[in-house]
């Protein structure tokens, strides 16, 4: 079975104070294993219905403020339950518009169900009142909910990337409205209703459609927050348009994430290569955090591009999402694949080596779809497109170096700074870890096999603003409010 069985397309909806709201125009979202296939089509949300869902958001905002914590809790954890009974179904139709292996869409479904119930467990604590006796008198500090959020996701992990932003947004007691990109519409928006049948209407909203729809989400004044996950150009944009009013952020953006490869690592540690190869080309290459350049040092070069070319062949099995034999599904969309085409046939005509790895399984659906063979591309030059640039997709440049101050150099001099990685010793490895600008940096492991939802993840420099996952996850989903009770109401270098 090479694709999922479907008698017409799905219907995708906005979701505006708890009633689906439907749309003059749509747009189609086709199948990324075979695009001749529309899985779904999606409302153009208009700009006007945009600002309706804020305004259902401000409205709820006035009283779900209120809420006890106890009772929000109550509330994710019913839709936890029923999401977790839904995923066998969230996953198959994740894969069919998205193109990743069902495996992929049954983890991100789990990784998403593990940081809903971390924040369920860890709100109270995260938003505890303080309250301080001193010298001075008395404090207290609460953190407040901030209001109405945008949160708006991408489309390479659309359920994990809206969760994030939707559970700890909810649990300290704000509103929100999300819009999910045109190419990942229809598992998030069932995601959605689930999760908001079990909150007041108002309290989450969905809005899809067009940059129109971006604008308002990112400019109306009752718009408190702005969460997002993407481009960093993008953000730009965001920022720009979320300065009129000074808005709260959280920005988790792109990234350039390198692999370090010391002299120490052991080649013939199958289960570390094999590890190195999944950091490469997991969801095609499409995940943030993936490893995207490698940095293999000159001693271990040769024998290090001998085994990986081994454990790729055995590990990248291409094919349809539904075929349980694949490991790397399609790109998820056209435009992304020949994004990704370019740079390997720039990289080829600049005298690169471009080996191809693994099997395709599925030839016929191979030619239809949007797929891409994995390739390692060696013999780049380090300022060379693919090296520099984001790939975002199954390809991945392997640069040789000969001293660490080289190497450090070279990942540091990156506008980027999401993830990167480290391979060797734990001792030597740490020790270059600590030098390097990125908001998380793996020891041997990389991209999702190293996430750890109880700690904070996001970027530095151009990658991103602030902090999700772990307790930091939380907190900035809330206001910190100081209210003081002093003793002395009179200061002695204040003249009477």
């Amino acid at each position: 079975m090479t694709t999922m069985e479907t008698n017409q397309p799905l219907a995708v909806y906005a979701i505006i104070n708890g009633e689906k709201v439907e749309s003059e125009q749509q747009f189609p979202r086709e199948n990324p294993a075979n695009p001749n296939e529309i899985v779904c089509y999606a409302p153009v949300t208009t700009r006007e219905q945009a600002a309706q869902a804020i305004d259902a958001a401000y409205e709820a905002f006035k009283t779900w403020k209120w809420t006890s914590v106890d009772d929000r809790i109550t509330r994710m954890r019913r839709a936890i339950a029923k999401l977790k009974e839904a995923t066998p179904e969230l996953a198959r139709l994740l894969s069919l518009e998205h193109g990743k292996p069902l495996y992929d869409s049954e983890g991100e479904f789990a990784i998403s169900i593990m940081w809903m119930e971390f924040a369920c467990d860890n709100v109270k604590e995260a938003t505890q009142e303080e309250y301080k006796e001193h010298e001075k008198g008395k404090t207290i500090i609460t953190h407040d909910p901030i209001g109405v959020v945008s949160a708006i996701s991408p489309w390479n992990y659309p359920i994990s990337l809206s969760t994030i932003k939707i559970a700890p947004a909810l649990l300290a007691g704000n509103t929100l409205v999300l819009k999910p990109s045109p190419f990942a519409p229809l598992a998030v928006t069932k995601v959605v209703e689930i999760i908001a049948h079990e909150f007041p209407p108002g309290v989450i909203n969905i809005v899809h459609g067009e940059a129109d729809v971006g604008v308002e989400l990112t400019s109306n004044p009752k718009v408190a927050k702005i969460a997002f996950t993407g481009g960093t150009n993008t953000a730009k944009h965001i920022m720009k348009a979320a300065s009129e009013t000074i808005k709260k952020m959280t920005l988790e953006l792109g990234g350039n994430d390198a692999a370090i490869i010391l002299p120490g690592f052991d080649v013939n540690n199958k289960k570390d290569m094999r590890r190195i190869v999944i950091s490469n080309f997991l969801t095609a290459g499409q995940i943030c955090m993936i490893a995207k350049r490698m940095y293999v040092h000159r001693s271990i070069y040769d024998d290090f591009v001998k085994k990986y070319v081994e454990a790729a062949n055995q590990w990248i099995r291409v094919g349809g999402p539904f075929n349980p034999n694949t490991t790397v599904g399609p790109v998820n969309n056209k435009n992304q694949k020949e994004y990704v085409q370019k740079l390997v046939d720039d990289a080829r005509n600049k005298g690169a080596e471009v080996i191809k790895l693994g099997e395709i399984i599925d030839p016929e659906l191979f030619e239809q779809g949007y797929f891409l063979q994995p390739t390692l591309v060696l013999g780049c030059d380090y300022r060379d497109p693919i090296v520099v640039e984001e790939q975002f997709g199954p390809t991945v440049p392997l640069l040789v170096y000969d001293d660490i101050e080289q190497v450090i150099e070279l990942h540091n001099e990156s506008i980027y700074g999401l993830t990167s990685s480290v391979w060797g010793p734990e001792e030597e490895a740490i020790k270059v870890a600590r030098r390097i600008e990125a908001g998380t940096t793996m020891i041997n492991t990389a991209a999702v096999q190293g996430l750890d939802v109880r700690f904070p993840f996001g970027g530095v420099k151009q990658s991103g603003v602030g902090r999700e996952y772990g307790i930091d996850g939380i907190i900035s989903y809330t206001e910190t409010h100081v209210i003081n009770l002093p003793i002395e109401l009179d200061l002695p270098y204040i003249p009477e």
